[in-house]
């Protein structure tokens, strides 16, 4: 049997917005995530995070370098690729909120990635939803209500079932709890953390706070003015970090209760 690609491939990658050849949001990045493991990227906002997910879920497309998802270029426009990309890679945003459809019951919203990529032998798409819904700690009846109607932590479920509705090998995650109330937080990163087991999913956490990444990774890099200054074990990085800029992330945490 042929070897699997890596869930994620990124080989010295660059990107600037408007073209421009200074100040680059990402500079020569080259980053490896295998099929179920967890990769988590941190640094301060502004340091190009969030510019390098959108490259990985083929959101932007790089100036310089190659992107791959399972061996898939998202660069590649034709339909078939980006079908296939679909449901590659998915990815949960910061907002739950904006990125929910507002008018749309929650129901029709998972139905729709259901529709387009589901085999045609599959179960019910109700049947799905419900499943869906529960998979992620949720009641069927949130398939009648709008987002509105719901908790930010409701919602940000709701993302989540929506991105594993098409089953990927690719959860990108950025800044998937910063937004949410602190109580609510470690449900959510509980739940992210059981579907990347249950489901083998690669997941791709993105986050300014370095105790969410290390309770969710095993491989940390770290990212500072669009380069990885750091990257390693996220043990290994956490007990003895090798670049002054880690250091500094570290210590700059408050001392925990």
């Amino acid at each position: 049997m042929a070897e699997q690609a890596p869930a994620l491939s990124i080989r010295d990658v660059r990107h600037a917005y408007g073209g421009a050849a200074v100040g680059l949001a990402v500079d020569g990045v080259s980053l490896h995530l295998e099929r179920g493991g967890a990769l988590g990227l941190v640094g301060e906002s502004g340091c190009g995070k969030s510019t390098l997910a959108r490259l990985a879920c083929g959101l932007l497309a790089p100036r310089e370098g190659a992107v791959r998802v399972s061996g898939m270029d998202p660069a590649q426009r034709d339909a078939r690729t980006r079908r296939t990309l679909a449901r590659a890679v998915q990815m949960v945003f910061q907002d739950p909120y904006g990125s929910l459809h507002p008018r749309q019951r929650i129901g029709a919203q998972l139905t729709e990635p259901l529709r387009l990529h589901a085999p045609p032998s599959a179960p019910a798409t109700g049947t799905r939803v419900a499943a869906l819904l529960e998979r992620v700690g949720l009641p069927a009846e949130v398939a009648q209500r709008h987002p509105h109607e719901l908790s930010g932590g409701q919602r940000q479920r709701v993302a989540i079932a929506r991105a594993i509705a098409v089953e990927p090998a690719l959860l990108v995650c950025d800044e998937p709890v910063s937004a949410l109330d602190v109580s609510i937080q470690a449900q959510i990163l509980n739940l992210l953390r059981d579907l990347q087991r249950d489901l083998g999913l690669a997941l791709l956490f993105i986050s300014h706070d370095l105790r969410v990444v290390r309770c969710m990774t095993d491989r940390i890099a770290v990212m500072q003015h669009g380069r990885i200054v750091e990257l390693g074990d996220t043990d290994a990085v956490w007990s003895a970090p090798q670049h002054p800029y880690t250091a500094e992330l570290l210590a700059a945490l408050p001392p925990e209760l």
